[in-house]
């Protein structure tokens, strides 16, 4: 059902960008990578979220580097 509703909206998507000037159709083009960029960044954030509940006292670091950064991106974490 998803796959039929999803082809139906591509192909209304598809005729309405034909009627759109070539500015119009840049604009809807960055927003829609905008909205793919959105998409994968919070999926990489939702699947770390996931790890640290499975391993809540675990942080591995490879350098004393990473250490320090892991604390710094634990204070905006917390922070917000």
């Amino acid at each position: 059902m998803f796959m039929k509703t999803a082809t139906a909206q591509i192909d209304n998507l598809r005729d309405m960008l034909c009627h759109l000037p070539k500015n119009k159709l840049q604009e809807v083009y960055d927003f829609v990578s905008y909205l793919i960029e959105k998409d994968r960044k919070h999926r990489a954030f939702i699947k770390r979220v996931l790890e640290i509940e499975k391993n809540p006292d675990t942080i591995r670091c490879s350098s004393v580097d990473e250490v320090m950064e892991a604390i710094r991106n634990a204070d905006v974490d917390e922070a917000d």
